[in-house]
């Protein structure tokens, strides 16, 4: 009789256990989109142009759709949610900080979207024109 009393606190902590880290994996999961921004500089893109920012719009648009493919396929094996959480969430979540600074700047800013057909308007550095020094009227031996 105190075996089967044994079997079952212990059965009962251990359904107990699984039980809380289920509360702590559900908390994290749905946190994670209220505190991205404390994962990103606030002041990284406070010195950026409208250039800067689209560029940097789209390569942080393109980061987490990467992220978010690999998660969703992550999930897919066993123990995949774990293996999503553990690789790739942190990352996840800094990316959304910074895309979520990057808009506030670009908003800030009143910036436009470059029209797709629009020319490019970089260019080459000029070289800037420079002028041998006039002579001074001494003979150079």
């Amino acid at each position: 009789m105190p075996a089967s009393f044994s079997f079952r606190l212990r059965s009962c902590c251990a359904a107990a256990a699984f039980l809380a880290a289920g509360f702590v994996l559900s908390g994290c999961a749905g946190m994670s989109e209220t505190i991205a921004p404390a994962f990103a500089d606030p002041a990284k893109y406070e010195l950026y142009d409208c250039k800067q920012l689209e560029a940097e719009r789209k390569a942080l648009a393109i980061r987490t759709t990467d992220l978010q493919r690999l998660m969703d396929k992550a999930e897919t094996g066993t123990g995949g949610a774990v293996v999503s959480e553990l690789a790739y969430r942190n990352d996840y979540v800094a990316v959304r900080g910074q895309a979520q600074l990057a808009e506030d700047a670009w908003r800030r800013n009143r910036c436009r979207e470059t029209p797709p057909g629009a020319p490019s308007v970089t260019s080459a550095p000029q070289r800037p024109d420079i002028k041998p020094a006039p002579p001074s009227g001494r003979a150079v031996r």
